[in-house]
C-alpha cells in the first residue's frame, strides 16, 4: 500500500472517460488512452489516473451481489485491465454511485459499500468516482459518503475517494470530514463558454473550501474537445469552445485548486491541446504543495459592475504569487491590479519580478502596480517573485 499521507495531497491530475465517450467504451479505447498518456508526455507531465467512468458493468448484479464487468466492453476483466494500466506505470479508476443505481442505470453500491470497495479493491483499483443518482429520498447523503468513504479505507488497499454530489446537501461543510479526496462542487459541465463562466463564478469565493487532502472539483475537463461529445448535453451545439476560452478555462480550474481530469481525447489532440494541457507553469501552480485556494480582487469597483473581470491570488509554498487576470466579459479590458491589495505595500521597498505562464518568459520588474490589456474571454498568468 502506498502512504495515506502523500495519497491526495495535491489535485489528482487524470483522464476520464465520460465528456467524450459517455456509454461508448472499451477496453481497447482505454488502453490506447493510456498508451498516449506515456508516448505524449502527460504521464510526465503528472496526469496518472486513467478513469473508467459509468457503464462499464453489466445492468444487474451476479448472484452472490459482485458487480460484474461487461465482458464485451471488457473481455480481460478489470483486474487484467488494471494490472496492464499499472504496467504503463499509471493507475486506475472507476466509477459507481451512492444510490441503487448509478446515472445512467447501472448498479449503485447502495447497501453494498463495503462488498463493492473490496472488490475494488482486488481489482487493483485506485481511485473511485463516486456519484449521486437514485439515492434513495430519506437517506442522508452525508452519511452515504461517509460510509463509502469508511468502506473504502478498510478494504485493504489505498483507493483515493472522488466524491461527486454535485454540491448539494451543503457539502462544503461536511466533505472534508468525510474522508473524500476530491469533491464535485458543481452541476456536470458543457463544452461551451457560458457553462465555463456559470461553473467558475459559482465557486470563486469558496477558496476556504478547498485544501490538501480534500480539494474542490469543479468538474471535468473540456480542454480540446471541440463539440466532439457524443452526448448532446456535453457537446456543445455550436462546436464547443475557442482555444482561448480552453486556455482560461484550463488557467481557472489550475490556480483555484481544482483536480484536472482530462475530458478530451487525447489520442487526437491537436499541437494547441497539447500545449494547454501540459504547461508546466500552470501544472506547478495547480500541484503545489500548500494546495491553498486561490483569493479573488475585483478591480475597480465604478468601473466593473459585475463579475465577468477580476484577479486571482493563489499563495505559492516557496513565497512567490501566482496571480491570474482574467476577462470573461465579451470585449477587450485593462485590467489594473494595486501590489497593496495583496499585502505589498510601496513602502517595503519591494518589486514583482513577473513571469509570464503561458508564453514562458520573464516580463520584468513591476512596482507598486501592474496593468495588463486582456482580450475577452482570455486571461494572463503570471508567477510573481518578490525582489527587493
Amino acid at each position: 500500500m502506498t502512504s495515506q499521507n502523500t495519497m491526495g495531497l495535491t489535485p489528482p491530475l487524470g483522464w476520464n472517460s465520460w465528456n467524450t465517450f459517455t456509454w461508448d467504451i472499451n477496453e481497447t479505447l482505454i488502453k490506447e488512452v493510456a498508451n498516449t498518456f506515456v508516448s505524449d508526455g502527460y504521464k510526465d507531465a503528472g496526469y496518472e489516473y486513467i478513469v473508467i467512468d459509468d457503464c462499464w458493468s453489466l445492468k444487474e448484479r451476479d448472484e452472490n451481489g459482485q458487480l460484474v464487468p461487461d465482458s464485451e466492453k471488457f473481455p480481460s476483466g478489470i483486474k487484467a485491465f488494471a494490472d496492464y494500466v499499472h504496467s504503463k506505470g499509471l493507475k486506475l479508476g472507476i466509477y459507481s454511485c451512492a444510490g441503487t443505481h448509478t446515472c445512467a442505470g447501472y448498479p449503485g453500491s447502495f447497501e453494498h459499500e463495503f462488498e463493492d470497495a473490496r472488490q475494488f479493491a482486488e481489482w487493483g483499483i485506485d481511485l473511485l468516482k463516486y456519484d449521486y443518482c437514485f439515492k434513495p429520498r430519506q437517506m442522508s447523503g452525508e452519511l452515504l459518503y461517509k460510509r463509502m468513504s469508511l468502506a473504502l479505507k478498510n478494504s485493504g488497499r489505498d483507493i483515493l475517494f472522488s466524491a461527486c454530489n454535485w454540491g448539494e446537501d451543503d457539502v462544503y461543510h461536511w466533505i472534508r470530514e468525510s474522508g473524500a479526496h476530491m469533491y464535485r462542487s458543481t452541476g456536470d459541465i458543457q463544452d461551451n463558454w457560458e457553462s465555463i463562466k456559470k461553473l467558475t463564478l459559482s465557486q470563486v469565493d469558496k477558496a476556504r473550501y478547498t485544501g490538501s487532502y480534500c480539494h474542490n472539483d469543479m468538474d471535468m475537463l473540456v480542454v480540446g474537445m471541440y463539440g466532439g461529445s457524443n452526448d448532446g448535453f456535453i457537446g456543445s451545439k455550436i462546436g464547443g469552445c475557442t482555444d482561448s476560452q480552453y486556455k482560461t478555462h484550463f488557467s481557472l480550474w489550475s490556480m483555484m485548486g481544482s483536480p484536472l481530469m482530462i475530458g478530451c481525447d487525447i489520442r487526437e489532440a491537436s499541437h494547441m491541446t497539447k500545449d494547454i494541457l501540459l504547461n508546466k507553469d500552470l501544472l506547478a501552480i495547480n500541484q503545489d504543495v500548500e494546495s491553498r485556494g486561490a483569493y479573488r480582487i475585483k478591480p475597480e469597483p465604478q468601473w466593473f459592475h459585475d463579475d465577468d473581470v477580476f484577479i486571482q491570488v493563489k499563495v505559492l509554498s516557496d513565497g512567490d504569487l501566482a496571480i491570474g487576470f482574467f476577462n470573461l466579459s465579451d470585449t477587450q479590458r485593462e485590467i489594473s491590479l494595486q501590489f497593496w491589495d495583496m499585502g505589498l505595500p510601496y513602502a517595503s521597498k519591494c518589486s514583482l519580478e513577473l513571469y509570464d505562464c503561458w508564453e514562458h518568459k520573464t516580463i520584468g520588474q513591476f512596482k507598486e502596480r501592474y496593468n495588463p490589456v486582456v482580450p475577452k474571454h482570455d486571461c494572463l498568468i503570471v508567477r510573481a517573485k518578490v525582489v527587493s
